[in-house]
């Protein structure tokens, strides 16, 4: 079944590089983020990587966890991970799910329900659309979906920002404009009235219609 966004994020155990994992279990009562490859030891996935081992101290400050998945065996991201650290100078720090049955790749709809074959027999081109972003919150639902072609970095930066704005919009009745980054104006949203606004915002408002009210970001 496809999965789409506000759906329970499937609940899956696997064995990762930190050990075997029940993963709503590993998520805890926090925010996780669960980003996926096609195959080890592809280039723009060891960048990818290594970069996230270093934005991890940023997303240990939100309350969220991050976990990586690849369409190999656990002992194949062992040795993948020495090459990531040697040419992109960050250690990984956060575990790596092993995946070599396709289990879930499959769970999360990241490839076709019928795909076959053992992780050594496939390419990287038979698991392209394992380059997804899952983006999970403490009620174990899905808040964000991203999937990138194998030819395009992802841009975990953006994701880190579009994460400010899901935590923020869970905890306040607001949205974020575009390009929208932490500390900037906000959106009351429509569905609260100008008199629950005025309660909320007593400073008060810009409003450029009824319906685009804006305000300084809530703490």
């Amino acid at each position: 079944m496809a999965l789409r966004l506000g759906d329970d994020a499937p609940d899956f155990t696997a064995e990762t590089t930190q050990g075997r994992i029940r993963f709503h279990e590993w998520i805890g009562d926090g925010w996780a983020i669960l980003f996926s490859h096609p195959k080890d030891f592809t280039p723009v996935c060891t960048t990818e990587l290594g970069y996230m081992a270093g934005l991890k101290k940023e997303f240990d400050k939100r309350n969220t966890k991050i976990i990586g998945l690849s369409v190999d065996s656990v002992g194949d991201h062992e040795r993948w991970s020495k090459d990531i650290e040697e040419t992109q100078g960050h250690k990984i720090n956060y575990p790596l799910i092993g995946d070599p049955d396709l289990k879930v790749a499959k769970l999360y709809d990241m490839i076709h329900p019928n795909a076959s074959g053992s992780a050594k027999e496939r390419t990287a081109q038979d698991n392209l659309t394992v380059r997804s972003v899952f983006v999970i919150g403490p009620d174990k639902k899905v808040k964000l979906m991203l999937t990138y072609p194998m030819s395009t970095g992802r841009n975990f930066d953006e994701v880190l920002r579009v994460l400010d704005s899901i935590q923020l919009t869970a905890k306040h009745k607001v949205a974020t404009p575009v390009n929208w980054k932490s500390g900037e104006d906000v959106i009351i949203v429509p569905a609260v009235s100008d008199e629950e606004a005025k309660t909320r915002y007593p400073g008060g408002w810009k409003a450029a219609k009824p319906y685009l009210r804006i305000v300084p970001q809530p703490k």
